[in-house]
């Protein structure tokens, strides 16, 4: 019998109006949380109840090396990029040289599916699965959408901070509305505005970089528990995942397009601002549970983004240090109180 993450990899990577599947992410995060098969049929079989998830449909295109990115952004294409990137696996040999040949180049397109295809790509390294980091470029280059590689200014800040408080400071993006719960509609839509073209030249990107990312998507997080910035945190864990795949100049422009990605759904968030310093201290030294008691409340939600927050959490607790990381995740699971 397939197991449920196995037969969640089978589908197709969206559902609906073009929401995110998130299933094969999730199934692999409540594994590593510690989570049963039963768990993760539990979560399959109410996520295909909700969302009515069918198999990737057929395309009707072949994706060759020399048309590849003639569909990039076509939905309709993904079966047939699938196809193409598991080809290039086995011809290449190794997942690492299918991904540094062509992540490259899908770089200015890693908003795809608002973040999920990098997310899909991240867990698939981090489950050392060949074929689904093959799956996950099918489903990024399907999905691929670009927001703008800027207008060729000097960089304004080393502040990932400073980008969004930039951001906020146009009256034309502070003006925007959004009508639909697309989180990728909101990111086109903002992108399109004349105000957002220079966005991508704003940040100066150090060896620090990603570390100012993380630590400042945390505080916001942590003062507004806000459905967008959940992104931004473990967006920030999924990039570190897939960095090594790249050279260190790929690297720098992962790192500015995906803030990038962050700044644009800024306005659909609110515009929230961090927790202080101070606020971050005592926020910090409230009591929390233990990562075995969240974990077990993570495996056993039915909601993606309590899995999806409460690993990449424990994983950057873990790799950075950081307590407040745990409060949150027990805060989002109903643990504690705030």
């Amino acid at each position: 019998m397939t197991d449920a993450l196995t037969e969640a990899r089978s589908l197709s990577a969206e559902y609906g109006e073009a929401f995110a599947n998130h299933t094969p992410m999730v199934l692999h995060a409540q594994r590593r949380l510690g989570g049963t098969e039963a768990d993760a049929r539990r979560f399959l079989d109410a996520y295909l109840r909700d969302n009515h998830l069918a198999p990737t449909p057929p395309s009707d295109v072949t994706i060759t090396q020399l048309n590849w990115t003639l569909r990039l952004g076509e939905r309709p294409a993904q079966a047939a990029y699938r196809a193409f990137f598991r080809a290039e696996l086995a011809r290449l040999g190794t997942a690492e040289a299918l991904a540094s040949r062509y992540l490259p180049r899908l770089l200015p397109g890693l908003a795809a599916s608002a973040l999920h295809a990098l997310m899909r790509l991240a867990y698939a390294r981090d489950a050392g699965d060949a074929e689904e980091v093959a799956d996950s470029l099918g489903y990024w280059a399907a999905t691929y959408l670009p927001l703008g590689e800027g207008v060729g200014l000097k960089p304004v800040t080393a502040e990932p901070l400073g980008v969004l408080a930039r951001v906020a400071a146009e009256p034309t993006l502070a003006e925007l509305t959004f009508d639909d719960g697309l989180l990728w509609h909101a990111m086109r839509k903002v992108a399109r505005m004349p105000a957002f073209s220079p966005v991508h030249d704003w940040l100066e990107v150090r060896d620090d970089t990603l570390d100012r990312i993380a630590r400042d998507s945390l505080l916001v997080l942590a003062h507004t528990m806000e459905f967008c910035a959940i992104h931004a945190v473990t967006g920030a864990h999924w990039l570190r995942l897939v960095l090594p795949l790249l050279k260190t100049e790929d690297q720098k422009r992962a790192i500015r397009f995906f803030w990038q990605a962050i700044a644009s759904v800024y306005p659909k968030m609110g515009f929230p601002q961090p927790l202080a310093a101070e606020e971050a201290e005592a926020m910090r030294a409230l009591p929390a549970p233990d990562w075995p008691e969240i974990a077990a409340a993570a495996c056993a939600s039915d909601d993606e983004h309590d899995v999806s927050l409460a690993y990449s959490c424990r994983c950057e607790e873990e790799f950075r240090g950081d307590r407040l990381y745990r409060v949150v995740a027990a805060r989002r699971l109903g643990l504690i109180t705030p």
